[in-house]
């Protein structure tokens, strides 16, 4: 089959790889008709290289079509039409019935001391071979698919893979208060969601920040009170604009949607470059245990927050080594809520309102809709945000 392989930093190719197959009695073969390009892709694609193996398959964005199961999958069957969520969870273990499917105890990457194990993300979450690919086997199925009805385009439920329980979980542990404000920094995919999450379930104010005119715009268009970081001497004068519109207080919450590769600290990137341009032998050590993050927009969101509110994490961060202002963090008595999305937590919340009526606005979210032969172009406009690309949806 074909599928989008990491052979390099900025180097992604359509290869031919085998075809998956049924190894477990919990696999499901699927058959991908549309997979996501994230963000979090972006991120194998220029700083977690290090961790990355030439041939890896990439991606973790699919809808599909069931083409086999094995013995243990009792609810799928072959043409069944389903949703794969990023991770791979058992469903059964005290984690996942907790609703932390991230931290499956059954799939745990424990000789890498992390969670659940991910498609298409790196070896330190088991180096599953992703869904930008024409065939995707599924771990766990008895789990983790979600069906989804025939009829509306895959445009309709393919963002339950990753965008919008990512989205979804960050509004909910941003823990806005009824008639409340938040800010959203990075209005990229999750973002944008998540001002539309949090609009949809009620706060009264929704700010968004960002430096690239096409996704001001966008949010703009559906209520966001958006600010262009670039009219701004620095990120103060921002977070003074806003302190202003909410009283002089800040918002009652703040979702950093950035993460890791956020614009700024010039040592940081430069850290983060080498160890992605050196030998393997030397760059897995200094990612793994030097490693820091281009933290300008969690610091502003500690800035702008008001005192007693919440940060909620959406944007990935990487760092093992980062500086963290432990003073005002306590002195501001923030509430700070992170991780990957449990999206089978959220999957049922989400799901009505997926309708004909499209309240989320899912139906035209994506900017771009490429064929998977065309996975290295969407990767570089992507990362270079050319020709408005915020959303792509690639095609086998």
């Amino acid at each position: 089959m074909k599928a989008v392989t990491w052979q390099g930093r900025r180097d992604v190719r359509v290869e031919d790889v085998p075809d998956p197959r049924i190894e477990e009695p919990t696999d499901a073969v699927i058959r991908i008709t549309s997979s996501g390009l994230c963000g979090s892709d972006l991120h194998l694609y220029e700083v977690l290289t290090p961790f990355m193996t030439p041939g890896d398959v990439l991606g973790h964005e699919p809808i599909g079509i069931v083409e086999e199961v094995g013995a243990g999958v009792p609810d799928l069957a072959a043409g069944d039409r389903v949703v794969v969520p990023f991770q791979i969870a058992c469903g059964s273990c005290w984690m996942c019935l907790t609703g932390l499917p991230t931290q499956c105890e059954t799939t745990q990457v424990t000789g890498e001391g992390m969670g659940a194990a991910l498609f298409g993300y790196t070896r330190l979450y088991g180096a599953v071979p992703g869904a930008q690919a024409e065939y995707l086997r599924v771990p766990q199925a008895q789990y983790g698919p979600i069906k989804v009805p025939e009829g509306p385009s895959d445009d309709r439920f393919v963002y339950l893979s990753d965008v919008l329980p990512t989205a979804w979980q960050a509004v909910e542990y941003a823990s806005v208060p009824p008639g409340g404000t938040l800010a959203v920094l990075g209005l990229g995919p999750i973002g944008d969601m998540a001002c539309r999450i949090a609009t949809a379930r009620g706060a009264e104010r929704v700010f968004g920040v960002d430096l690239v005119p096409e996704r001001l715009a966008r949010a703009g268009r559906r209520g966001v009170q958006t600010y262009d970081l670039r009219a701004f001497d620095d990120e103060k004068a921002l977070v003074t604009v806003i302190r202003d519109e909410t009283g002089g207080r800040g918002p009652d919450a703040v979702i950093d949607a950035v993460g890791t590769e956020a614009h700024g600290s010039a040592a940081a990137r430069l850290a983060q470059t080498a160890s992605a341009l050196l030998p393997r032998r030397l760059g897995v050590p200094l990612a793994e245990r030097f490693s820091v993050d281009r933290l300008a927009a969690l610091h502003m969101a500690i800035d702008l927050v008001r005192r007693g509110g919440t940060i909620s994490l959406s944007g990935v961060y990487g760092g093992t080594a980062d500086p963290m202002p432990l003073l005002t963090l306590f002195d501001k008595q923030i509430q700070l809520r992170m991780g990957q999305a449990n999206v089978r937590r959220w999957s049922d919340r989400i799901m009505p309102y997926l309708t004909d009526e499209d309240p989320l606005g899912v139906d035209d979210f994506a900017t771009h809709r490429l064929p998977l032969a065309e996975a290295p172009h969407a990767y570089e406009m992507f990362q270079h945000k050319q020709d408005g690309a915020i959303k792509i949806l690639m095609r086998p």
